[in-house]
């Protein structure tokens, strides 16, 4: 491991100190984060388990850089975000953070290779670059006779796996997944579960995933839950 390696492997993918977070509700305000604390390392999984209404898009809102917090703060791989500005914290996120949501929100019009090249493309990488990257992607994950497909030809998972592959396209230190298998059958959801699983363990990212799947959570290294507007292990 090299002396840059070695350093990233010592330092927090992301690390939440005293984030808070209120939203204004009639003549008062609701508080959702009240400072919650968490510090989640490469090659971990952690799962993030509440009820609906805790809080849990809030924290990966936050976490993701798409909202800002009322207090405390977000490290991104040792790097503090309260002071970027938008520019800063635009290209912080298309660089470094990753994300998969319940839906996949692919472009319908594209295929699975163009759904992948195309944040690699929109971060200057070359379109021949690009399209290497995208196959060996899609590759990894079981999908190459889908590299030519567009999503209207795929099934679910595929369409999800498909997203995964855009998520890591630029290959991020961290990846925020809001419900990933929320939308899929039992056997699919294991399917892309274990595809997201082999990428944290194959590439290095620290993942950090909502889910209200228990079973998928107790395979996770990690169970997180909040109470209160506070970020809790869960044994």
């Amino acid at each position: 491991m090299n002396d840059e390696a070695s350093k990233n492997a010592r330092r927090p993918t992301l690390k939440l100190t005293g984030v808070t977070r209120r939203y204004r509700e009639g003549d008062g305000f609701l508080e959702i984060l009240r400072g919650a604390d968490a510090v989640l390392w490469p090659h971990q999984a952690a799962a993030l388990v509440a009820p609906s209404g805790a809080g849990k898009s809030t924290l990966l809102h936050i976490a993701g850089l798409l909202e800002r917090p009322d207090g405390g703060e977000v490290e991104i791989e040792g790097q503090p975000t309260s002071g970027l500005n938008d520019s800063q914290r635009t290209a912080l996120r298309r660089n470094r953070i990753g994300f998969v949501y319940q839906f996949h929100h692919l472009l319908p019009e594209f295929t699975a290779t163009e759904n992948v090249m195309t944040p690699q493309m929109i971060a200057g990488l070359p379109r021949q670059e690009a399209r290497r990257r995208a196959l060996e992607l899609l590759d990894y994950l079981g999908l190459a006779a889908r590299a030519n497909h567009r999503p209207s030809e795929m099934s679910g998972g595929e369409q999800q796996r498909v997203a995964i592959a855009r998520a890591v396209a630029n290959a991020p230190g961290l990846l925020l997944a809001d419900e990933p298998t929320g939308n899929l059958d039992p056997e699919t959801a294991d399917r892309v579960f274990s595809a997201l699983m082999s990428l944290v363990r194959a590439t290095g990212l620290a993942a950090l995933i909502a889910t209200h799947n228990v079973d998928l959570a107790a395979r996770m290294d990690r169970r997180l839950t909040l109470r209160n507007g506070l970020l809790a292990e869960m044994p």
